[in-house]
């Protein structure tokens, strides 16, 4: 089923609209993949004509958990004249996570050079609670190469599939698409330096955050002249040297003429491939930068600048009104963190910032040598810095949710800062007055989106001049005043009426896109900050280095402009067969990365290129034989056939084929044979359709080991024996040594090498140039106590073995121990293994976790008991392999664990304000009363014949109580609570005319919904027919011990969906509860409405087994 809801737009009038460049954000070039999510515009009904195209797409997708495909299209819909349709992977496109992706549905059939720009959020519906519909935004313009674009880690797959998290009902899913089509701008022929003399800088996965803040920094000059000077030498590498990576970085944002990578200063920082694809924070950004740079100056003719530039004081204070008494205290601070929230602007929170709070009544401070007093305690501002950083504080933790919220309210902020406004009223008596605390804006970092995701850009003017430019990513743009400003300030945006003359309510949407940072510069300090930075005060060691990087830059540039006109010949010799076998490689010959090579051009005669390799090697062009390689029908490479002299007299090398591959290949490998005798090269002998070339690798079972010792050319009609004397030789064995021979036939998927009889000619046994024969000495008894007796053991071994760390499960982030493993090892071989290295007794008592390549993290599930058969199956991860793995040591054997279900449940004392949390260990076919019987011997219970029951608990409302026969392998604990408590007597004792009726805790959301969010602890309350809400309120004071001036501000409802109808006192509240026992999220329930004061307990029952906060870190 498919809904489509279009506003009415006239799609003739799309050609004529256009949009700011600025709107343009630019994303990693690669299809199905997004960076951030940049909020789209909201789109509304009765839009006026000149609104860009818009429409809301749902897409229903029924039987969900049974489809099978990996790929799943939506219908096709048109927004803007263009066909689009989603995509999604509903097991995740290689992750562990829903895919989905907007998909240009006639990508194939458009002309060449197409291209199309949307706007457009994706989303998972929640069929429970429609807040917790899990929405991402994006924008990007489409083309041949990006024809998709979107989410590869959308929402996990546990939660999608997990049906009490509301996304999975009746198996079916609902996602939604809301796409704006805006006109196509000449995006990738914008050239940011031309337009405004300033590069931007690349995003490396979500790294926009970092982009911002690395060109709000890079624009300080002051700063910038700072890094330049901070001692690094030549010998330094950017990559493991913070001060030489971010001083490369700022040359190049000086003098580059495009966009320049940061991925030299994130992996000086530590951060590996996932940190870049994790977006961070940029005020904790800044902070752990600035003391890194703080630390590594110390010592330098730069130490103290990250101090002079952001450094202010404030001092805290607490002084007593009746008596003689005060308390300071002086703090440093480099940024300041304001209040967005019912603040109008900057003047606003500072006001707040230093508002004096009085401490009276219960709350008196204890002043020494005066007990407790009544006092007076705030903040005041020593100095501020000459370079002024405001975080505001967008993104907050809202008690009422539980959850973290952006706040996107209007929140307005001067071009001049005046903080000595009425008389200085933010300094204290200590602080210089001379100094003019005067301001000038000099940028506006922008979060645009919402508190799961967004993207960062920045609005700056670099000089303090009137133009503005705005740095997003790779693309710099000129901007104006209203909109590095006021277009920032956030709030509501009332769009223009379709039909003015029908006096309709103007139509209002929240605007996502606002300021979170802002960097003010002190007037008096700005020609010293905004000073000129030129070459001279770069390091020679680094302008040198910079220009070699740009020229071999421009190399590697016409290298590859010039590649059609080459050839590659990679030349490999008995001299690399020595170096590699044994070493780097031990299947085929030679690793042809590792040879030497010779950039040809291709109109080159093949005896010139002869000539190039008599001077590389000495060996004269009359004594070289060069052979072709193949690749054979088992995947090995081997030299097939020498160079016929009709194919070296060729006039140009790029005549010359591999055998294997008759195309145009840019590459020729070939192997070069020379004869020696006494050390000196010698003519090649002739070769005949008798003579087969064949390689010989030596094998030592004592050792172990394996070389490579030579190559010899024979006769298809003998038979190995005859060569037996050569091959003791080539080995340094006695002549008359009994050794056994092996053919190395294949190693890929399975290593393959048979033994070899003396006796049958070469011919019989298939044997053909530039085969591989493995020898070594015959077995005897003793040698069997080699662990790799024989050669195809030890290739087995090899191509098998596999080096594993292991982490304990506590300590997920540190290697404990390393230990060589065979990929074929079972699962008991593993434990094994694990449990000598750990000294323990019984291996089953080890429980391992496989490793997640993309999270970086162990994955939720651990292995089960002989739940794999290999290593290699322990090892993988969709398309990847790791070579992680996590221990935990159990308290019993991991079986006998397995056929238990531990149970998490909060026991609820009857009087006292506790919560204890009890793990639960049955037998999995175990119920609740036996759950009730064990809890009855851990808790504290009011008396002795007190009965316990078991209730489900999720979002603050009661769901279900258990049954005492229910098996308790079906109760989910992972995400709901499970609570014990005991059974009230009035509730023992209720009567034929009585109810029972849940009562929960709400507040009302403020804003224009008035949302109703639930809170605390719900609970179950018998009320008797007649009886008034005064008279249940004067019990459920009693049973939650509230006093009576809170409890006056209390509201009583009827709850019904989720609408509070208000009662009175007079009320009977037992007429409203029609129904007896009613336990569900949208039934009915006496509402407490009241703020939110009780404190979070300290424990979070629906947790996963892991989940990690990934907090900045810079790690060198």
């Amino acid at each position: 089923m498919t809904m489509m809801t279009p506003p009415p737009v006239d799609q003739q009038e799309d050609e004529e609209m256009l949009v700011p460049h600025s709107d343009v954000v630019d994303g990693p070039a690669q299809p199905m993949e997004v960076s951030e999510a940049e909020t789209a515009v909201s789109t509304v009904e009765n839009q006026p004509a000149e609104e860009p195209p818009t429409l809301k797409f749902t897409w229903t997708i029924p039987n969900f958990s049974r489809q099978n495909t990996r790929k799943l299209y939506s219908d096709v819909f048109v927004v803007g004249g263009y066909k689009w349709r989603i995509l999604i992977f509903p097991k995740g496109n290689n992750v562990d996570h829903l895919s989905m992706y907007l998909d240009v549905a006639d990508a194939a059939s458009l002309p060449y050079g197409w291209s199309r720009y949307a706007q457009f959020s994706l989303a998972v519906v929640n069929q429970i609670h429609t807040r917790y519909t899990i929405r991402k935004e994006t924008q990007h313009q489409f083309n041949a190469r990006e024809s998709d674009w979107g989410f590869t880690s959308f929402m996990p797959l546990s939660e999608l599939y997990d049906p009490s998290r509301g996304y999975l009902a009746n198996d079916t899913v609902y996602v939604e698409a809301e796409v704006i089509v805006r006109k196509v701008l000449d995006y990738w022929s914008y050239d940011s330096k031309k337009e405004t003399g300033f590069v931007g800088l690349k995003n490396q996965g979500a790294t926009c955050y970092m982009n911002s803040l690395l060109q709000t920094l890079y624009h300080i000059p002051y700063f910038r002249k700072a890094v330049y000077h901070m001692p690094t030498t030549e010998n330094d590498v950017p990559t493991a040297s913070i001060p030489l990576a971010l001083q490369s970085l700022f040359y190049k944002l000086q003098y580059n003429d495009t966009s320049v990578a940061t991925k030299e200063l994130t992996k000086s920082f530590g951060w590996d491939t996932y940190d870049s694809f994790m977006q961070h924070d940029v005020q904790e950004l800044n902070r752990v930068l600035c003391e890194k740079l703080e630390d590594k100056m110390k010592g330098t003719v730069v130490e103290g600048t990250i101090q002079q530039l952001f450094e202010g004081h404030h001092m805290n204070y607490i002084e007593c009104i009746n008596v003689d008494y005060k308390s300071t205290r002086k703090e440093s601070f480099y940024d300041l963190q304001l209040d967005v929230k019912g603040c109008k602007d900057v003047y606003a929170s500072f006001d707040k910032y230093v508002e004096v709070e009085r401490l009276e009544g219960d709350n008196k401070y204890h002043a020494e040598g005066h007990g407790l007093q009544d006092a007076k305690k705030g903040v005041l501002f020593i100095d501020f810095p000459p370079v002024l950083q405001l975080q505001l504080k967008r993104f907050e933790y809202d008690f009422m949710r539980d959850t973290m919220v952006k706040i996107n309210d209007r929140y307005e902020f001067p071009l001049q800062l005046d903080l000595d406004r009425e008389d200085g009223k933010y300094l204290s008596p200590d602080a210089d007055r001379s100094v003019r605390n005067l301001y000038t804006l000099h940028s506006v970092l922008v979060h645009s989106g919402g508190v799961h995701g967004g993207h960062y850009y920045a609005f700056i003017r670099p000089t303090l001049s009137d133009q503005w430019y705005k740095f997003d990513d790779e693309r710099v743009t000129k901007e104006d005043l209203k909109r590095a400003l006021e277009e920032q300030y956030g709030g509501e945006e009332e769009l223009p009426q379709t039909n003015p003359g029908f006096n309709n309510p103007p139509f209002k949407f929240t605007k996502y896109s606002n300021a979170y940072m802002l960097v003010y510069i002190r007037e008096s300090d700005k020609d010293k900050i905004i000073c000129n930075v030129d070459e001279k005060d770069i390091a020679e060691h680094l302008r040198v280095r910079l220009t070699k990087e740009q020229e071999e830059k421009e190399d590697k540039r016409k290298y590859k402009a010039q590649a059609h006109l080459f050839t590659i010949i990679k030349v490999a010799r008995d001299q690399d067969l020595k170096e590699q076998i044994g070493k780097d490689i031990y299947f085929d010959l030679v690793d042809h990365d590792k040879v030497r090579s010779f950039r040809i051009q291709k109109q080159t005669p093949f005896q010139q290129f002869k000539e190039e390799v008599a001077k590389e090697f000495g060996i004269p062009v009359q004594l070289q034989r060069f052979w072709i390689w193949a690749k054979r029908q088992n995947h090995t490479y081997r030299p097939n056939r020498p160079l016929t002299p009709q194919e070296e007299l060729q006039p140009v090398v790029g005549q010359i084929r591999e055998a294997s591959n008759k195309a145009n290949t840019a590459e020729l490998k070939l192997f070069l044979e020379v004869e020696l005798l006494d050390e000196r090269p010698v003519p090649p002998p002739e070769k005949s359709k008798e003579d087969i070339l064949l390689f010989f690798k030596l094998y030592d079972p004592e050792k172990p080991e394996l070389r490579y010792v030579g190559r010899l050319m024979v006769k298809s009609s003998n038979k190995p024996m005859d060569i037996i004397g050569k091959l003791n030789e080539m080995a340094g064995f006695a002549p008359d040594e009994e050794i056994e021979l092996f053919e190395e036939i294949k190693f890929e998927p399975n290593v393959m090498c048979e033994h070899l009889d003396k006796k049958t000619s070469f011919r019989l046994c298939q044997i053909e140039d530039g085969d591989i024969i493995c020898f070594q000495k015959h077995l005897v008894n003793k040698e069997i106590e080699c662990r790799y007796p024989a050669v195809p053991l030890f290739l087995e071994y090899v191509q098998n073995r596999q080096l594993v760390r292991f982490r304990s499960l506590e300590k997920p982030k540190e290697d404990e121990f390393v230990l060589e493993l065979s990929k074929l090892h079972t699962y008991d071989d593993v434990v094994e293994r694990v449990a000598q290295k750990l000294g323990l007794d019984d291996p089953s008592k080890l429980r391992l976790t496989s490793h997640n390549c993309y999270s970086q993290q162990p994955k939720p599930q651990p292995i089960k008991y002989r739940g794999v058969d290999r290593l290699s199956d322990m090892l993988v991860h969709y398309n990847q392999t790791s070579d992680i793995l996590y221990y935990e040591v159990l308290d019993i054997p991991l079986p006998e664990l397995q056929g238990l279900k531990t149970l998490k449940v909060a026991f609820h004392h009857a009087t006292k304000e506790e919560v204890v949390i009890h793990n639960i260990r049955l037998p999995k076919q175990s119920t609740v009363g036996d759950v009730i019987d064990v809890l009855k011997t851990k808790v504290e219970l009011s008396h002795p014949d007190a009965e316990l029951r078991l209730l489900e608990v999720f979002y603050h409302k009661i769901y279900k109580i258990f049954p005492l026969t229910e098996r308790i392998e079906n109760i989910n604990d992972q995400y709901w609570t499970v609570r014990a408590e005991e059974i009230p007597e009035e509730e023992k004792n209720i009567g034929p005319n009585d109810r029972l009726i849940l009562v929960y805790h709400f507040a009302k959301e403020t804003g224009q919904n008035q949302q109703v969010q639930n809170f605390g602890e719900p609970f179950f309350l018998v009320i008797h027919e007649g009886e008034t809400l005064e008279e249940i309120k004067n019990r459920i004071q009693k049973k939650l011990h509230v006093s009576d001036e809170d409890f006056a501000k209390w509201k009583f409802a009827f709850m019904s969906m989720g609408r509070p109808e208000y009662l009175q006192d007079s009320d009977v509240v037992y007429n409203r509860f029609q129904r007896r026992d009613v336990y569900g999220a949208f039934e009915q329930y006496l509402g407490l409405e009241h703020t939110d004061t009780t404190p979070k307990r300290a424990y979070s029952a629906n947790q996963n087994r892991h989940t990690y906060e990934k907090p900045v870190k810079i790690y060198n």
